[in-house]
């Protein structure tokens, strides 16, 4: 009510309207040169509903709306897309408008089918080369023989992850496919020693099947033993790679398990039964023989070609020691490649994803017209780009939050000065670029886009594995005593070094620029005697600038209630000036400018401090392409001088340019560009990021892989009852290196190449490290084996020698 009790109606005073607040953020939709050429129609890049108009032209800058639905846990992520995407087609005629396109632009539910997909086909693939390779070594019967075994281990291996509780997902069918050359080495011995029996004795009986699966019993059940140990480690990994490697640690161990199981049961009765007519007739005795035990393998081709090699090499000391001599130098050569950079480790792999991610962070403060100015050069980028099928633009508001996202805690970038584009791309099978190329591609020209806008900017590609803050984290810390502001000029002195080294991308810190504010001082006399209180101004100025609830508004034509906000107009609000002119009611009724009852200060927003285990912390961010961050963040570290000694530095070595990559090594590391920070700051590269991954898991799998060589060893000892055998045996595990590591390095020779700039080197990573624990099984089983052989031979009278040529001619063809 106003002066004399009359009423004052709100539309006297005030602009009554109503429809949405004020813009806080952006939400844009666009179709790319790839849209709707996706083979799977319900993946990404998809229409799920078109508006009507078949003229219309490809959707640009779209005002959208995105609906983001989350599976809940342990439902199929497969299941619950379709299920989704079919009751979206029951529904739509009523409740999506004429003029309303709704696209797909997520569903992982088609990911994780492909990735299935994709290693069932490995699977698949995997199986007819293995039956191909034995075809060829043993014959085709033979080759039936065992690949019947293949479903048979699998089979019972799926029974029991039913009863662990584990999914078939795309961490179990690697395992599977990892051990898919492990399970069938069984299956193929006890096969190719029936066979071998059968020749021998010219007939097929079943006697002679249990004699020759009991010859090779015992060194099966310790070399199955042996390969179950190696993979032993993999359980003691912790943190966020436990889960990854938790079904590999189980399900290859419990592979190995079922295939010894089904070679001393299925195999050698299914191995009778498909040769038996083939030995129906008879036939002769292999020459030189009356029975199995006491055979002649000299005639053989395997023996022909192993005498003359291996023989000089047991009966010649020199000729001996100079193999070992090649040997060892093979050994420390394929170390070198390692210590020389020429094979580059690497924790987690590159994935050739359907999507990238672009991450803009205009400085503090900055408005949301400006940042979304930024945004849309982007986009204009982005609709040329032949791979794209479509992107979205979310301005000042967050993306649909994935798993990357999650860890990186991009569900917090709710600011007017951020803004995320997501970009999809057509299916992997459809582009001859993978996503990684494509991002190195694609990188120098958007990174020009956003140093024209003053934009930080990241390209982000998903992880295969674990996702981390950022593949390169430096944390600076200082003294309890140390004001954050040191903490702050250290970490730019961090950054200022890793924008000078190469390969370093993405740049960034968890610094704020600064941000002015203004702040209102209230003169306490003034106030007091126009009996105003600070609340009472607090009040007022919160009411003009965020504006205050008045209450709720219900209509028929409304499904819910319509809120009632008063607040100013944005041009009333918008300066000092403005709010200065505010009036304030005093307590005798009298309104009082704001501006008489203070002044206006500008001063610099506080810093957002962050800690890490109870310590201020500052984060330095960066990203790598074409190098590892191993090999950078050591480059780095070897730059770093006390302040005392960069102090009296020569200039010229200060600004020294960087040294040629192609001349560091893990024996002469740094780039030659000096840094420092003052006392009392230190810099850890390995609390964060991919280096703590790394750092983790190596420590991990080497507590692990020690004890699981004591434990070989100790197996070994039981079954040789040797001290010396055993270290003879498990000598074949550090020289496997021989054929990993210089393979990595003829593959980087022959195949590296450059994409815009970077190159793209293949990395020795977390997959061919589990390959190396596969090896390690392997070829310890190899050695079992044979040593077994050579035992027997020697009982049946041959000499060391010879029976050293026969075993392994013997075993060579299994």
């Amino acid at each position: 009510a106003g002066s004399g009790a009359r009423p004052v109606y709100l539309k006297d005073v005030a602009t009554v309207t109503d429809g949405p607040g004020e813009v806080i953020s952006y939400v844009r939709f666009s179709q790319g040169p790839a849209w709707g050429k996706q083979e799977q129609h319900d993946a990404a890049g998809n229409a799920a509903a078109l508006a009507t108009g078949t003229n219309a032209p490809p959707a640009f800058l779209q005002p959208a709306v995105t609906i983001a639905l989350a599976k809940q846990k342990g439902a199929n992520n497969v299941f619950v897309a379709r299920d989704i995407l079919a009751r979206f087609e029951q529904i739509k005629s009523a409740v999506v408008p004429a003029d309303v396109t709704v696209a797909i632009t997520r569903n992982y539910g088609v990911t994780a089918d492909d990735k299935v997909n994709e290693l069932v086909e490995g699977l698949v693939v995997g199986i007819v080369v293995v039956i191909c390779l034995l075809t060829a070594g043993l014959g085709f019967t033979e080759a039936l023989v065992v690949a019947v075994a293949v479903p048979c281990v699998f089979g019972l291996t799926l029974i029991f992850n039913y009863g662990l509780g584990f999914s078939i997902n795309r961490v179990t069918l690697f395992a599977l496919t990892v051990s898919l050359g492990l399970l069938v080495d069984d299956p193929i011995v006890d096969v190719e020693n029936i066979r071998r029996h059968f020749d021998l004795a010219g007939k097929a009986t079943r006697d002679i099947v249990l004699g020759a699966v009991n010859e090779i019993r015992p060194p099966l059940i310790a070399a199955t033993i042996a390969v179950i140990i190696s993979f032993l480690p993999l359980f003691f990994v912790t943190e966020e790679m436990h889960d990854y490697l938790r079904p590999m640690a189980v399900n290859v161990p419990m592979t190995m398990v079922m295939s010894l199981l089904v070679s001393f049961t299925i195999t050698p009765w299914l191995t009778y039964h498909a040769l038996k007519r083939r030995y129906a007739a008879g036939r002769p005795a292999a020459a030189g023989t009356h029975a199995a035990e006491e055979e002649d393998v000299t005639q053989s081709r395997t023996y022909r070609l192993f005498r003359p090699i291996l023989e000089p090499l047991l009966t010649h000391r020199r000729r001996a020691y100079l193999f070992l001599a090649l040997v060892g130098l093979a050994f420390f050569g394929s170390i070198l490649l390692v210590m020389t950079r020429r094979v580059q480790p690497k924790q987690l792999p590159f994935d050739n994803k359907d999507e990238l991610l672009l991450v803009l962070d205009m400085p503090t403060g900055t408005t949301l017209e400006r940042t979304d100015a930024a945004a849309r050069d982007f986009e204009d980028y982005l609709r040329h780009v032949p791979e794209v099928t479509d992107f979205e633009a979310y301005v000042g508001t967050h993306s649909p939050v994935d798993f990357n996202g999650l860890s990186r805690k991009y569900f917090l970038r709710e600011a007017a000065n951020r803004a995320d584009i997501r970009v999809n791309l057509i299916h992997k099978t459809q582009r001859a670029t993978p996503s990684h190329e494509l991002a190195l591609r694609l990188r120098n020209d958007l990174t020009a886009i956003a140093q024209r806008h003053g934009v930080k900017f990241k390209l982000v590609e998903l992880p295969a594995g674990p996702p981390v803050m950022s593949t390169v984290v430096a944390a600076v810390y200082g003294r309890p005593d140390q004001r954050y502001e040191e903490l702050i000029a250290a970490a730019q002195q961090v950054k200022a070094r890793l924008r000078k080294e190469p390969g370093v991308v993405d740049v960034d810190d968890t610094v704020e620029e600064d941000q002015p504010k203004d702040e209102f001082i209230v003169d306490k006399a003034k106030a007091a005697a126009h009996g105003v209180s600070t609340a009472d101004m607090a009040h007022t100025l919160r009411l003009a600038l965020a504006g205050e609830p008045a209450g709720i508004i219900e209509a028929d034509r409304d499904r819910s209630p319509v809120p009632m906000t008063l607040w100013l107009p944005r041009a009333e609000r918008s300066g000092r000036l403005d709010l200065a002119r505010i009036y304030v009611l005093g307590r005798d009724g009298a309104r009082v400018p704001m501006g008489e009852l203070g002044h206006w200060e500008r001063r610099i927003e506080d810093k957002t401090i962050y800690h890490r285990n109870l310590e201020r912390v500052v984060y330095v961010l960066a990203e790598m392409a074409g190098r590892p961050p191993v090999e950078t963040i050591l480059d780095v570290r070897a730059d770093q001088v006390t302040p005392a000694a960069y102090a009296v530095m020569p200039a010229s070595q200060r600004d020294a340019g960087p040294r040629p990559l192609a001349g560091r090594t893990m024996f002469h590391k740094g780039g030659g560009q000096p840094w420092t920070v003052p006392e009392g700051v230190r810099v850890q590269w390995w609390d964060e990021g991919e280096m703590r991954l790394t750092m983790h898991i190596f420590r991990d799998l080497g507590v692990g892989f020690a004890g699981a060589l004591v434990l070989i060893y100790i197996l070994l000892v039981y079954q040789t009852g040797s001290f010396l055998v055993p270290a003879v045996i498990m000598l074949a595990i550090p020289l496997m290196i021989i054929g990993v590591l210089p393979g990595f390095w003829l593959l980087n020779h022959l195949g590296v190449h450059t994409v815009g700039g970077f190159p793209d080197p293949f990395f020795f990573s977390s997959p061919a490290m589990i390959g190396v624990i596969a090896l390690s099984g392997i070829v310890t089983r190899n050695s079992i084996i044979i040593v077994d052989f050579v035992h027997l031979a020697l009982a049946r009278g041959r000499t060391l020698v010879q029976a050293l040529v026969e075993s392994c001619a013997v075993r060579l063809r299994p």
